[in-house]
């Protein structure tokens, strides 16, 4: 506009004649002002654009303020639900713990039951020993009528016949049952620590494997990912089926020999209370031989006063003769009781070894979870250490896409909020949940090595589950209020755009 009234100025001025020279200096000096009004209003909208832009920045300034508040909000939430897990965690050992007292009741109840189905049996035998007995002491009473006492000496001898026999059965049925015992015992040894060789060559080979893999495409195929994906979950598929069957396979192993275990103590017990039915009879037999001596020295007596010398002189062989029987009985059962006693140590050196090899088994499981543990430590400080690189990197862009924008060679960049708000559409936080998350189909192959360290530390906790048999807790340690993956704001995930940082140590 200034320009257009300059312009008609000079139109007017050619009907002045000589006063030409004064006219267009007057007319510099309007050009002059106007080009100076120009600069002015120019600078002028500057200055409103400064100030728009000043009063715009003021703006996000306040809002950052108000998130950092709703942050700091947010960091006291998370803290609190932390301590709410850390309580609900407490209260789950506690229930578990009861539930052990529970299942160690009960058992102590089955046991008691045993016991009392025992002590029945026991009384039983007692009953019919003591039968017996009576039978016995009814018939020594007529020792006196050497007839009958020859006759009752003779049947004794065909029942003691028949015991023997049945003995012999017993010890041989036994002597069978212990032989297929040492056997399946045998096998089940060799079994258990050719299994122990092989899990264990296998682990050592897998760790390297993935240890080795993962190195080398974090630093050369790093653009192989999509092929490298469908090999390396086949892999991991298989030896996750492998691991699971070969724990299962563990946990049957253990539940036979506890079985095992407690039918050996049962065995001991009766081999126990064999010994001591034993030496009962041991101790009632030479209450019958004293008592019996005690009568033969009373009848000696009667005789010497009522029959003549020969008579006890017979009487004094007979007597003589019943007491070698009677000592000969005393030491078979004395042969027979101390081979009751060798069973019952062969058997408590075979719980004791029993023993052993269960608390071996217990050890090495043991030693798995300590694996297990470590591993998931490992993957939670690489989380945190992806995270906070991710964090850094994603601010230093941010900031060198502001100072771009600033200088005028790229447009203003969405602004983006570096910690974690509901409200916010464009976080850092989105990349972390999506680098946590789930998004191969159900039954696909997967590479190990694409995988996120949040999804790996998903697969560890899994594998770790189904080891303790926690089949029906499996949803719920998925769960993402139970993952690093939701932890504080200063934590931060891997990078969802490339292939996860993979740091060995």
């Amino acid at each position: 506009m200034p320009k257009k009234k300059v312009a008609k100025g000079k139109r007017a001025k050619p009907g002045k004649g000589k006063k030409d020279g004064k006219p267009e200096s007057k007319a510099d000096k309007e050009s002059d002002i106007e080009k100076a009004k120009a600069n002015a209003a120019l600078w002028e909208l500057r200055l409103q654009a400064t100030d728009q832009s000043l009063v715009q920045y003021r703006e996000a300034c306040r809002k950052l303020a108000r998130v950092n508040e709703e942050l700091t909000n947010q960091l006291y939430r998370a803290e609190k639900d932390t301590i709410d897990i850390t309580a609900f965690l407490k209260r789950q050992d506690a229930a578990k713990e009861e539930k052990i007292n529970m299942l160690h009741k009960s058992l102590k109840g089955q046991e008691a039951l045993a016991r009392e189905e025992q002590n029945k049996m026991v009384e039983d035998y007692t009953l019919q020993i003591n039968e017996m007995k009576e039978l016995f002491r009814k018939k020594s009473s007529d020792f006196n009528m050497i007839q009958d006492g020859m006759r009752k000496i003779k049947e004794f001898q065909k029942t003691k016949a028949q015991m023997e026999q049945e003995l012999s059965d017993i010890r041989e049925s036994m002597d069978i049952a212990d032989k297929e015992h040492r056997e399946n015992l045998n096998k089940m040894e060799y079994k258990f620590f050719k299994e122990k060789a092989r899990l264990e060559r296998e682990a050592e080979r897998t760790i390297a494997l993935v240890v080795d893999k993962a190195h080398n495409e974090a630093i050369v195929q790093l653009d192989d990912a999509a092929r490298s994906v469908f090999k390396e979950n086949v892999r991991l598929n298989e030896a996750l089926k492998y691991h699971i069957k070969e724990a299962e396979d563990l946990q049957k192993l253990t539940n036979s020999l506890a079985k095992e275990n407690a039918s050996l103590a049962l065995d001991k017990n009766t081999f126990e209370l064999m010994v001591q039915k034993n030496a009962a009879q041991m101790e009632a037999q030479k209450d019958e031989l004293s008592r019996l001596r005690a009568k033969v020295v009373s009848l000696e007596q009667a005789l010497e006063q009522k029959a003549r010398e020969p008579e006890r002189e017979e009487k004094k062989k007979k007597k003589k003769e019943e007491e070698e029987k009677i000592l000969v009985r005393a030491q078979a059962s004395q042969v027979e009781l101390e081979k009751l006693q060798k069973v019952l140590a062969m058997r408590e050196r075979e719980l004791g070894h029993i023993k052993r090899l269960a608390s071996t088994i217990v050890e090495q499981r043991t030693e798995l979870e300590q694996f297990f543990h470590e591993s998931l430590a490992q993957v939670r400080q690489e989380i945190m250490a992806s995270r906070l690189q991710y964090k850094k990197e994603a601010l230093q862009a941010y900031r060198c896409r502001l100072r771009e924008a600033a200088a005028g060679k790229l447009k203003f960049p969405p602004i983006r909020t570096f910690h974690k708000s509901p409200h916010s559409t464009n976080s850092v936080y989105s990349d972390m949940e999506a680098a946590a998350k789930w998004t191969h189909q159900p039954g696909s192959n997967v590479e190990i090595s694409d995988l996120t360290w949040e999804q790996k530390e998903q697969v560890l906790r899994l594998l770790f589950a189904k080891m303790n048999g926690q089949r029906g807790r499996i949803t719920e340690e998925l769960s993402p209020a139970t993952f690093i993956t939701q932890g504080p704001e200063s934590v931060l995930p891997s990078n969802p755009n490339s292939v996860p940082d993979i740091h060995t140590t």
